[in-house]
């Protein structure tokens, strides 16, 4: 998939740097949330984010729960940064399709 998908990804879900605190420039000068942004979006919108290091594929799984717990979604990347940017595209998708 790769970082440059994940972001592409998150600016096609309507996500804008407006606000450009906690945001990271990549070589072409889009601007994407950085991890600790992305955790703090996740908690605003009522959802936790996990990311860990998978060491046997040697890639990072991001997991959202509800408020109850329950996980809500899941996904997978080469870099921490790319699961949570990732992650944060397919949120606000579930949340479009939600409303």
């Amino acid at each position: 998939m790769g970082l440059d998908f994940a972001i592409d990804e998150l600016l096609a879900s309507g996500w804008t740097t407006l606000d450009l605190s906690g945001c990271e420039c990549r070589n072409d000068g889009t601007f994407y949330p950085n991890v600790a942004r992305v955790n703090r979006e996740f908690s605003e919108s009522g959802f936790a984010l996990a990311i860990r290091h998978v060491q046997l594929f040697d890639c990072y799984r991001a997991e959202w729960r509800d408020g109850s717990g329950a996980t809500v979604g899941a996904v997978v990347g080469k870099s921490e940064a790319e699961a949570a940017v990732y992650a944060l595209a397919q949120l606000r998708r579930q949340m479009a399709a939600a409303c």
